[in-house]
């Protein structure tokens, strides 16, 4: 990595501040100017239903998975998710390094909505799909959501990101807020598969969305160093990228042991949920209608309140401690959080104060830390965007969680309590902290010293 982007989109990258009435109500969640407006927009809408979508999708992998197979075949098929993309991320590297970005989201993003149609035919024939479906939808999850961030980063040059990704994250805070809210009400009336087919028609959507994204920077980037319709160059895989690059090794670092504190703290809720739904249920075959029916509403609450605080605080909170501590001080929040969390939970709470811990974390996770974790790709060249981001965002987060299942593994053998599962998770939080510590450090050398990205 050699350059920083150096494009723009709807405006020069030094936009007079001036602000007209739009430009000044969005003032409250981010600093828009003049001639970014537009692209800005269409940019949050994306992330608003491609968010959506995905929490539809969601809910149903919760009521698939956990009504087939329980909370343990939940951990373990994400091992099943690392080795897939083991294979996964080199050939979206190669296929990446064929095409310019706009063919690259388009063509990736439709491919999955294609897959949704496969599911629904599996459904139709009386299938069970809750592993399988596990599997791809936390494939979807890492590599389409990642793509989308990585072409919002590709859309903006680094000061434009810092100023604009908040307004970004509403986008997506609001789309899984709602996205969960609707699966609720679809729960309601319909089965899941009503689910799927709303997501597809989504994924559809946001191609075009994309598409018409990529028409408004050709427009206003003529000029630019890095045009909109040039090839990825090929250059390193993604993984030699993240290899040779400490800075890049320490966002894997960072996303590995973030996944594993929150995937285990997710396995706790899981159990937790399952064997409320036996308890009032029961678990034989004859009841496994409203275990499902449980299950998904539980999860559907339990989503809706995630995104609703995430959204709240995405919108009122995040811009201002990007201004207040910049990105790398905004980068130890979340671990701090987990860690007092987790340290909470050594007493072995009850179901409802697990909920609530779990509710804050993710909140932090989904709005502040999130969009923190996605402005570190600020600064990077438009390969490592697209391709080093795969690697990370990807493997990286399902080896997190490939380590968790083998925590999960070696608790069940041992019986490992509640207590015992969050005192595991307290050290993991504290390295997850350490980490993010060092990346702090290495972006406040950046600013101080105006380095390049192949010097971090």
């Amino acid at each position: 990595m050699t350059t920083l982007s150096a494009h723009a989109s709807g405006g020069p990258a030094d936009a007079t501040p001036d602000k007209g009435l739009i430009e000044k109500l969005l003032s409250p969640v981010a600093d828009v100017r003049r001639g970014e407006v537009a692209s800005a927009l269409v940019m949050t809408l994306t992330m608003f239903l491609i968010l959506a979508g995905y929490y539809l999708l969601k809910t149903a992998r919760e009521i698939f998975i956990l009504s087939e197979g329980g909370a343990e075949v939940k951990s373990y098929s994400s091992a099943g998710q690392a080795l897939l993309l083991l294979v996964l991320v080199p050939a979206y590297s190669a296929f990446a390094s064929r095409m310019n970005r706009t063919q690259l989201v388009l063509r990736v993003t439709l491919f999955f909505a294609a897959n949704l149609v496969l599911f629904l035919m599996a459904l139709g024939a009386g299938l069970h799909i809750g592993i399988a479906f596990f599997l791809w939808l936390g494939i979807f999850n890492v590599m389409v959501i990642a793509q989308f961030w990585a072409f919002a980063a590709d859309l903006f040059t680094q000061e434009q990101g810092k100023r604009l990704f908040p307004l970004i994250g509403v986008g997506s805070s609001l789309g899984a807020w709602l996205g969960s809210l609707r699966a609720g009400q679809v729960l309601e009336t319909a089965g899941p598969t009503r689910l799927l087919t709303s997501a597809a028609a989504i994924l559809v959507l946001c191609a075009g969305l994309a598409w018409l994204l990529d028409r408004m920077v050709r427009r206003s980037t003529a000029n630019a160093v890095e045009k909109p319709e040039e090839k990825l160059a090929d250059g390193p895989s993604a993984f030699q990228m993240v290899l040779s690059n400490r800075y890049l090794l320490l966002i894997a670092a960072l996303v590995v042991l973030l996944n594993v504190v929150n995937t285990s703290g997710e396995y706790l809720f899981g159990k937790y949920v399952v064997g409320t739904a036996e308890a009032m249920y029961g678990s034989g075959t004859d009841t496994e209608a409203a275990r499902q029916q449980f299950i998904g509403e539980t999860y559907s609450s339990y989503f809706s309140l995630i995104s609703l605080v995430g959204f709240l605080l995405q919108v009122f909170v995040v811009s201002r401690v990007f201004k207040a501590l910049g990105v790398g001080s905004s980068l130890l929040i979340h671990p701090a959080l987990a860690v007092v969390s987790y340290l909470l939970m050594l007493r072995a709470p009850s179901f409802e104060a697990v909920r609530w811990l779990k509710i804050a974390d993710n909140s932090v996770a989904y709005s502040l830390g999130n969009t923190t974790m996605q402005a570190l790709w600020l600064p990077t060249s438009r390969e490592a965007k697209y391709k080093a981001k795969q690697a990370v965002d990807s493997f990286c987060v399902r080896a997190g969680d490939v380590l968790q299942a083998g925590i999960v593994y070696s608790g069940e053998l041992t019986s490992l309590s509640v207590s015992g599962f969050a005192a595991l998770n307290v050290v993991f939080a504290c390295a997850w902290l350490f980490v993010a510590s060092g990346l702090r450090r290495r972006l406040q050398s950046q600013e101080a010293t105006r380095l390049q990205p192949a010097q971090l």
